[in-house]
C-alpha cells in the first residue's frame, strides 16, 4: 500500500512538473504583444506565479507595459 502511494505521488509530481514546464514554454513562446497582454491581465496582483513569469520574460526581452 505504501509503495503504491509513493509511486502515485511520484507520478503526480512528475505530471505537475511537466505541466509547469509546458506553461513556462508557452509564456516564452508568446509574441511581445501577447506577453504584454498577459502581464497586463495580471498587473493587479504581481505576486501571482503567472505575473512573475511574465515579468521575468519581459525583463529578459527588455520590454515594459
Amino acid at each position: 500500500m505504501l509503495r503504491t502511494r509513493i509511486k502515485r505521488n511520484a507520478l503526480h509530481d512528475a505530471r505537475t512538473m511537466n505541466r509547469l514546464a509546458d506553461i513556462e514554454a508557452s509564456i516564452l513562446a508568446l509574441k511581445d504583444d501577447d506577453l504584454l497582454d498577459l502581464a497586463d491581465i495580471f498587473s493587479d496582483d504581481p505576486q501571482t506565479p503567472l505575473a512573475r513569469l511574465a515579468a521575468a520574460e519581459m525583463a529578459r526581452r527588455n520590454i515594459t507595459l
